[in-house]
């Protein structure tokens, strides 16, 4: 017991030797307040672009591909890897471990 509360005396002592060497550290060095420079304002362009005068290409209102069609796309990923993942698993082999994914998605 006594050991404890050595132990917690030293960290109390420890974090309020470390506050108090922060609070020093980031106290600014005089208490009178500095003044602040009036800097130009500066407008921005209104007509901002990067890289380019060309205004952007319109984004098309409608997808590209059907939501279903990615949705179908992804489910077949799952299957496929939890098809690999059951064989594994079923029968651990070196050759399993390291085989390539019949995934379409994987580089």
């Amino acid at each position: 017991m006594e050991m404890l509360l050595m132990g917690l005396c030293m960290a109390f002592i420890g974090v309020a030797f470390t506050t108090i060497a922060f609070v020093a550290a980031t106290r600014p060095m005089s208490s009178a307040p500095t003044v602040q420079p009036q800097l130009p304002v500066v407008k921005a362009a209104t007509t901002a672009h990067f890289f380019s005068d060309n205004e952007a290409p319109s984004i098309p209102l409608r997808p590209l591909v059907p939501i279903e069609v990615l949705l179908q796309q992804i489910e077949n990923h799952v299957r496929l890897e939890h098809a690999a993942a059951e064989s594994f698993v079923a029968f651990p082999t070196q050759a399993l471990l390291h085989s390539k994914t019949t995934s379409p998605f994987v580089n």
